[in-house]
């Protein structure tokens, strides 16, 4: 069946007891032991539950993975798949990658449990040059946060395998309706289920999609015995959330595209990074890897714009971190999302203070467009002089569905 019809479908036959059509929720840390002694299929939630497996099994599913294992966070599922490696270990991440994963893999660095090298993978010569023999994995962000930079999946698959090390791929811009990195050779996907898998930022969590059952017995292990398994009713809110991700990410990739063709021709905007744009470098890689190309997109301003002043002016779009949910939002990488991040290694991923991320949502597009028009208009404005415009000619309201102009 079409993964839409499988979504729909998704915990409908976890409940053999009173056939709900919705997935009960065992809100149980624990479960009764057979009368014989004998340990049942669930005995403590921390290592198993049946709600927190019926979201494990359709993930697994939906990435082609032998098994997945859901965590608290989408950082608890970074720390999850990279606890696998010995102390003395080297990692080769995305250069640009999220703040948090870079934080992460800095730190355990400097504490002297694994060596790190944070790379340009969209050159697979860079890669192949910083392989060494202690390399035990290779972490790949693509479309990277927040740049949207394009890693050749195939490419940088093959140098993986030939070297012999684990292929890892953080696949939360995306979901795996829009790419399956393990049909070009993953051994684990990551996610923030938090994102697009929920959609509406209700809910914290994480998951990892191993190829193998080899790969995922070990996660599940590492999971257990960190303590870093989902709850019950956190495991439903996202499980709910599926369901609706086919017709969700179809609204985010329009709108997407509508904003980033918008930004394109604003004058106060240098660079617009969304790989659904032909002019995008990644452009052709990604038509050939993705189902789509996604909700989510940044630009840069032209040096010394007032940025501070756009942020706070938007109506539609919302001043916050995260992504993927129903809402739009807007942010600056260098002080939110990747404020975290090393100054050094922000500047050497190009992730400078004149980048703003946009997280496209389902609104109706003609509003948001109108949105980023009137914030533009409000942050180039001279302080008590009257609203300036740039040219462009869009809508300014909407009433169902009837563009109203302005």
């Amino acid at each position: 069946m079409h993964p839409q019809t499988r979504l729909t479908l998704a915990g409908q036959s976890t409940d053999s007891t009173f056939n709900s059509v919705s997935l009960p929720i065992y809100q149980s840390a624990i479960f009764r032991f057979n009368a014989d002694g004998t340990k049942p299929e669930y005995d403590y939630s921390r290592s198993g539950n049946p709600t927190r497996t019926a979201l494990e099994q359709t993930l697994a599913d939906l990435e082609g993975g032998a098994g997945a294992v859901c965590v608290g966070s989408g950082m608890a599922a970074v720390a999850s798949v990279l606890s696998l490696y010995p102390a003395g270990s080297h990692i080769i991440c995305s250069h640009d990658c999220y703040g948090g994963t870079e934080r992460l893999l800095s730190w355990w660095q400097r504490q002297g449990k694994i060596n790190v090298s944070f790379v340009d993978l969209t050159d697979p010569l860079e890669l192949a040059l910083h392989i060494t023999p202690q390399t035990r994995a290779l972490w790949v962000e693509t479309p990277s946060n927040p740049l949207l930079r394009v890693t050749d999946l195939y490419q940088v698959g093959s140098v993986a395998k030939d070297a012999g090390i684990d292929f890892i791929v953080d696949n939360t811009f995306l979901t795996p309706l829009l790419q399956r990195p393990i049909d070009f050779g993953a051994d684990y996907v990551v996610h923030s289920t938090t994102k697009y898998l929920n959609g509406h930022s209700d809910v914290v969590g994480g998951a990892v999609i191993a190829a193998t059952k080899e790969g995922h017995e070990a996660v599940h292990f590492a999971a257990n015995a960190q303590g870093a398994t989902a709850v019950p009713f956190d495991s439903w809110l996202i499980l709910r959330g599926l369901k609706t991700l086919p017709i969700r990410l179809r609204q985010h990739q329009e709108n997407a595209d509508a904003v980033a063709r918008y930004l394109a021709t604003h004058h106060a905007v240098e660079e617009v990074y969304y790989p659904g744009l032909s002019s995008h470098t990644g452009h052709e890689t990604a038509a050939r890897q993705q189902a789509g190309f996604g909700g989510m997109l940044s630009f840069r301003v032209r040096e010394g714009f007032p940025i501070s002043r756009l942020l706070s002016a938007t109506r539609v779009f919302t001043l916050a971190e995260s992504l993927g949910g129903v809402e739009s939002l807007i942010e600056q990488p260098a002080t939110m999302s990747h404020a975290s991040m090393r100054p050094e290694a922000r500047e050497a991923a190009g992730i400078t203070d004149e980048v703003i991320r946009l997280s496209v949502g389902i609104e109706f597009v003609d509003d948001l467009i109108a949105d980023l028009e009137q914030a533009f208009d409000v942050a180039i404005r001279p302080e008590g002089g009257t609203p300036r415009t740039n040219g462009h000619h869009v809508p300014r309201a909407s009433t169902n569905g009837v563009t109203v102009h302005g």
